[in-house]
């Protein structure tokens, strides 16, 4: 099985993504009081508001995930997940995550899940440092439609700051430089269609089926909420100077060719991947280089920096309670991204 094949093609979408670039560049202009600096494609928006200040804007929802939630009945994570999957890509260009606003989407109203939500939403918020500021809440039958009538969407929009001087984009990334990979918290947000069609209908398995070496259920496993990186990478970017910074989400390690086309990406002491993973590409008959393409394979974020900086930038992680370790290098070998870990005969390209 395919991430294509399920009805998500990461090329066609990237493709899309053109389009959608040559459109909203004709935007660009039309206010005189501020000026984009990244184009689009990185990790956030930013905008030049003067006094060498700059504000980087991200949009993002959980995806899929909200149908494993509906199976379990269980709410109260994929808020946290969505504060996750805000404030770890705005700190990739170096930003500050500041503040949030949600948007929920519901098939009917339903007082105990919109408070769970709202309840993970905030305990996401306290522990990375941001302020819910509003959101929105709608009631759509006619639209929105779930898992016995529980159906609902989540999503947001947040706001970061950073200093002008301070703007990370990958473009000091050299040959050389080594790739620091920071722990998963399991599947996050990402891949999770493909994960429900292999678990859920190929191999046969219920939300609440314990499964021998998770020591949970399916559910739970995929619930596990998103790692929250961005207090751990804030600390090193006090302290160490870093060159480029990637959160493993969609299209997974191709992400880090977004930093710089100029490079290669050699990770060549990947972890052995979690339980999970090895479930999914068993029962799915998935191709590793599809695993490496979707699934984050136990690396949440990744940091690039000089190899001098690399003790220090793991003792960081340490600190903030974050396993971390080298897991490649930089090479000269432009725009590629290749993947080994102890378990396999040989590399993948992505």
């Amino acid at each position: 099985m395919t991430y294509a094949k399920v009805g998500i093609d990461i090329n066609r979408i990237k493709s899309f993504h053109e389009i959608i670039k040559k459109l909203t560049e004709s935007t660009l202009h039309n206010t005189e009081e501020c000026k984009p600096i990244l184009g689009c494609g990185h990790y956030a928006a930013v905008i030049d508001i003067g006094c060498d200040k700059l504000i980087a804007l991200h949009v993002d929802g959980v995806g899929t995930k909200v149908l494993i939630s509906q199976m379990m009945d269980k709410y109260d994570t994929v808020g946290f997940d969505l504060v996750a999957m805000h404030v770890n890509d705005l700190v990739c260009i170096g930003a500050k995550p500041i503040a949030l606003v949600d948007y929920i989407a519901v098939e009917k109203f339903d007082k105990r899940m919109l408070i769970d939500i709202m309840d993970g939403l905030c305990k996401a918020a306290r522990e990375a440092k941001i302020m819910i500021v509003g959101g929105e809440t709608a009631v759509m039958p006619d639209v929105i439609k779930g898992v016995d009538g529980k159906g609902y969407d989540l999503s947001g929009m947040s706001i970061g700051l950073l200093d002008k001087d301070r703007i990370i984009t990958g473009e000091k990334i050299t040959p050389g430089d080594v790739i620091i990979g920071l722990e998963s918290n399991g599947i996050h947000s990402n891949g999770l269609t493909l994960a429900r069609k292999v678990l859920l209908e190929k191999a046969g398995f219920k939300v609440d089926d314990i499964v021998p070496g998770l020591g949970h259920s399916i559910g739970e496993e995929l619930l596990r909420p998103t790692r929250i990186y961005s207090n751990a990478v804030l600390d090193i970017l006090n302290k160490v100077p870093v060159k480029g910074l990637a959160h493993i989400t969609g299209g997974a390690f191709t992400k880090l060719r977004r930093l710089n086309d100029k490079v290669g990406f050699k990770l060549d002491k990947m972890p052995k991947p979690p339980t999970i993973f090895k479930l999914i590409q068993e029962h799915g008959n998935v191709d590793t280089n599809e695993m490496y393409r979707t699934f984050n394979m136990g690396i949440g974020f990744c940091i690039i920096a000089d190899p001098s900086y690399s003790h220090e930038i793991i003792n960081i992680c340490a600190m903030n309670g974050i396993r971390a370790s080298i897991i490649g290098k930089i090479t000269s070998e432009k725009g590629v991204v290749s993947v080994r870990n102890e378990e396999m005969k040989s590399s993948v390209t992505l």
